[in-house]
């Protein structure tokens, strides 16, 4: 039997019983007898009252062991998607197409941080004159999003410069209230778009195949919200802000968050 008051338990030691405790039955049957087992999760229980922190360093622990196979994860995708996210003829490419690093965003014109984060994408666009924008329509938040991302898709089929698509987006994210057919129309008619080509385009296949497409993308890379990012071989979900998203350019640039 285990003799409480001569049970010296150390951080090491409390990780050895919550391990024991964690064995298969026929595995612990062998060490352990009832009592024994008994008394044994008492002084374990009692170790965790007395030193809470414990908890907190095994959670942390937790979610940097979670982190990090996200993170090898992510990666896997983003190497065997790579020609979708990087390259797909239906993408939007602004900035310079021949950047040495590609900064790809998911987003849906209804997202609040979205909005937002759209002002980030610009300030790296000026400040960076060798990175890559590609934008990939993400419209999570209802049958209004799913319209005005149709447009903008129909918008960019007309001009592949990205000229056009850029003032277009500029427009409706930067608009009060809520993105629909209508509004997205409205700054399409207002860039000038042909917009007998926008009805026709519409609900054509190629605005269907490239929603299919940011959809599927979205699904492997384990993406559930917007704005969500891939730069290098990361994936950024969340509007992790302007800094943040600096940094994850220059590591993938040079290794460095400042190069």
């Amino acid at each position: 039997m285990i003799k409480k008051a001569n049970f010296k338990i150390t951080a090491a030691a409390f990780g050895v019983a919550v391990l024991a405790l964690a064995l298969p039955p026929q595995a612990r049957a062998a060490e352990f007898s009832g009592p024994q087992k008994t008394e044994l999760e008492k002084i374990i229980r009692d170790y965790i009252v007395s030193h809470p922190e414990v908890l907190q360093e095994a959670m942390a622990e937790l979610e940097k062991r979670q982190a990090a196979g996200d993170a090898e994860k992510h990666k896997a995708a983003v190497k065997s998607n790579a020609q979708a996210i990087f390259s797909s003829p239906r993408q939007v490419n602004l900035g310079n197409p021949q950047g040495d690093v590609t900064f790809v965003e998911f987003f849906d014109y209804n997202c609040g941080y979205c909005k937002r984060a759209m002002m980030d994408m610009f300030a790296l666009m000026k400040e960076d004159p060798k990175l890559k924008v590609v934008l990939k329509e993400f419209p999570v938040l209802g049958p209004g999003s799913v319209e005005a991302a149709q447009v903008a898709i129909a918008v960019n089929m007309q001009d592949k410069t990205g000229k056009k698509y850029q003032q277009f987006h500029e427009k409706l994210m930067g608009g009060r209230g809520q993105a629909t057919k209508a509004t997205a129309m409205a700054v399409a008619k207002e860039i000038g778009m042909d917009m007998a080509r926008i009805e026709k385009d519409f609900a054509g296949p190629e605005v269907k195949a490239t929603l299919q497409e940011s959809f599927k993308l979205a699904e492997q890379l384990g993406m559930n919200g917007t704005p969500s990012y891939v730069i290098g071989d990361s994936v950024i979900v969340g509007a992790v802000g302007l800094e943040a998203l600096r940094e994850k350019v220059n590591t993938t640039r040079c290794g460095k968050a400042t190069c």
